[in-house]
C-alpha cells in the first residue's frame, strides 16, 4: 500500500464529477479522479446519448409512416444495424472511455479506473484495475459523485434470468421478435417506443396507475393513448410477481393471474443509489440511506461534498453539471450563488416528448399553495393542427395565485423539452403571470399554446 497527500479526490466520474475534477485541475489543485467503470458515467454510455440516437432513429420511421397523410406515399425499411453502428461509433467509441480519460489527464488530473472508498475524513483509498491499493490524504476535501445503478425487484425467479437492463438495452444487435418493459418512467417508456417502432411486439408493466408518475397525471394519461395507437400494450396497476426464462423465452406471472410470455424482458424499475460500498460509515454517514443530506454549497461534512444522483434533487445529468459548478465555487472558496431546485426541468424523449419543470399541481397543493392552473390540448393551437399525425401533446401552468407567479409546468408535443424553456425561465425567474400574459407570442407556433393555458388560468 501506497501513500500520497494531493489536494483534491474525487470519487466517480458521471458528467459532474468529470467536470468538476477537470475545473479543479485547470484551477491548479493536484486532483485524483476515481471511477471503477467509465469515465463520463452512465450518460455518455448507456443513458443519454446512446439512447437519444435510438430515440432519433425511431422518430425518423414514425414519420415515414405518417408521410401518406400529409405529404404522399413513402416507404422504410427499418435497419436496426444502422442505429447500432451510430451507438458503436458515433457515441461510444465501442463503450472506450479513452477520450474522456486523456481529456482529464490533459487537465492534470491523476485518473484511476478502481474503487475508491472513504477512510475517514479527508481520506480516500483506491483498489485499482491492476489489483493495488492507494491511500490519499486529501487537503481540500473529497467530492463524491456515485451515481446510481439499475434497481432490480424482488421478483421470484428474476436474478435467475438474462433480463435486460439499460445497459444491455444500449447494445442490443439483434432485436426480439417480443418484449416485455418491467416499468413505466421515462427509461421504460422511451426504449418501449423505440423497440415497438422497429418492429419488436412490446408490452408495457406498471405498478402505478399511470405512465410516467412523476409528471402531470394529463401526460401520462395522454402517452398511454399513445402508445395505444402504435401497437403498445400498457398494463397499469400490475406487479411482476414470478419470471422464469427457459428455451429461449421468459414466463412471466402478473398479480392479476396474466402469464405472459416474451422473448425478452427490460427491467426499468428504478435506479439504486451507489451509497452502500462508499465507506460513508468511515465519516459518520448511514451507508444503507437512499441519499447524501447536503447544504446550499454541496457540502455532505468535513471536507466533503457530494453530487448527483444521490444528493435527492434529481436523477438528471443537467442537476449533476449545475452542482458542480456549485461545488467547484466551494471547494476553490470562491463566491457565488447557493443551490436552488425550485425549477429543475426534466424532458422523457417519446414521440411525444413530455417535459416538466417546478412543481405538479399535486405537489404544489401538497406544498399548501392556493393553486390555479390552466391547460391546453396541444393539437388544438394552429401548429398542432396544421402539424397533423404525430401533433399530439399539451400545455399545463401551475400558479401560484397569492404570488401570482408560476410554480410549475408541462409542455408535451413535438419539440416538448425545447418548448419547456419558455416555462423553465418563467418558473425559475418568478415571472409575475401578468407579465407572461402581456407578451407577443409568434404565430403560428407550439409556444403559443403557452398564451392560451395562462388564459386558461382560473382558481381551483
Amino acid at each position: 500500500m501506497t501513500e500520497h497527500e494531493v489536494d483534491l479526490v474525487v470519487i466517480g466520474t458521471g458528467p459532474g464529477g468529470e467536470a468538476l475534477a477537470t475545473g479543479a485541475a485547470q484551477a491548479g489543485l493536484e486532483v485524483v479522479a476515481v471511477d471503477k467503470h467509465l469515465v463520463g458515467g452512465e450518460c455518455p454510455y448507456y443513458g443519454c446519448i446512446p439512447t437519444k440516437m435510438m430515440v432519433r432513429g425511431s422518430d425518423v420511421v414514425a414519420e415515414v409512416r405518417r408521410a401518406a397523410e400529409v405529404a404522399g406515399e413513402a416507404t422504410i425499411t427499418p435497419a436496426w444495424s444502422v442505429v447500432t453502428r451510430r451507438v458503436d461509433e458515433q457515441a461510444t467509441a465501442g463503450w472506450d472511455d479513452t477520450i474522456a480519460v486523456d481529456r482529464l489527464r490533459d487537465a492534470g488530473a491523476t485518473v484511476h479506473h478502481g474503487v475508491g472508498r472513504l477512510a475517514g475524513t479527508g481520506r480516500v483509498t483506491v483498489e485499482t484495475a491492476d489489483g493495488a491499493t492507494v491511500t490519499y490524504t486529501a487537503r481540500r476535501g473529497v467530492v463524491v459523485n456515485p451515481g446510481t445503478r439499475p434497481a432490480v425487484p424482488p421478483v421470484e425467479g428474476l436474478a435467475g434470468t438474462p433480463y435486460w437492463t439499460n445497459r444491455d438495452a444500449v447494445r442490443v444487435t439483434e432485436l426480439p421478435a417480443s418484449l416485455v418493459v418491467v416499468g413505466g418512467g421515462p427509461i421504460g417508456c422511451e426504449l418501449a417506443q423505440v423497440f415497438s417502432r422497429f418492429g419488436v411486439r412490446v408490452t408495457v408493466l406498471q405498478h402505478g396507475p399511470r405512465l410516467l408518475p412523476a409528471d402531470e397525471p394529463e401526460a401520462g394519461e395522454l402517452l398511454a393513448e399513445v402508445f395505444a395507437q402504435e401497437g403498445i400494450r400498457v398494463l397499469t396497476g400490475v406487479e411482476l410477481q414470478r419470471a422464469a426464462y427457459a428455451d429461449g423465452a421468459f414466463t412471466l406471472g402478473l398479480d392479476t393471474g396474466e402469464e405472459l410470455v416474451a422473448d425478452k424482458l427490460l427491467v426499468a424499475a428504478g435506479r439504486v443509489p451507489n451509497l452502500d460500498d462508499l465507506g460513508l460509515e468511515t465519516v459518520g454517514l448511514d451507508p444503507a440511506a437512499r441519499t447524501i443530506e447536503v447544504d446550499e454549497h454541496l457540502r455532505a461534512g468535513e471536507r466533503l461534498w457530494a453530487i448527483g444522483d444521490v444528493t435527492g434533487h434529481g436523477a438528471f445529468t443537467h442537476v449533476s453539471m449545475y452542482q458542480q459548478a456549485v461545488a467547484l465555487r466551494d471547494v476553490l472558496g470562491e463566491d457565488g450563488d447557493p443551490a436552488s431546485y425550485h425549477a429543475v426541468p426534466h424532458v422523457t424523449f417519446t414521440d411525444p416528448e413530455v417535459g416538466g419543470v417546478g412543481l405538479t399541481e399535486q405537489a404544489a397543493r401538497e406544498a399548501g399553495l392556493r393553486v390555479r392552473t390552466g391547460s391546453t390540448p396541444l393539437e388544438q393551437s394552429s401548429r398542432g393542427f396544421t402539424h397533423g399525425p404525430g401533433g399530439h401533446g399539451l400545455i399545463k401552468v401551475v400558479e401560484d395565485a397569492d404570488r401570482g407567479v408560476l410554480v410549475g409546468a408541462s409542455a408535451m408535443g413535438p419539440a416538448g423539452g425545447e418548448i419547456l424553456g419558455f416555462l423553465a425561465v418563467a418558473v425559475h425567474a418568478a415571472v409575475p403571470v401578468r407579465t407572461l400574459k402581456s407578451m407577443i407570442f409568434a404565430y403560428p407556433t407550439f409556444h403559443r399554446a403557452i398564451e392560451t393555458a395562462l388564459g386558461g388560468l382560473e382558481t381551483s
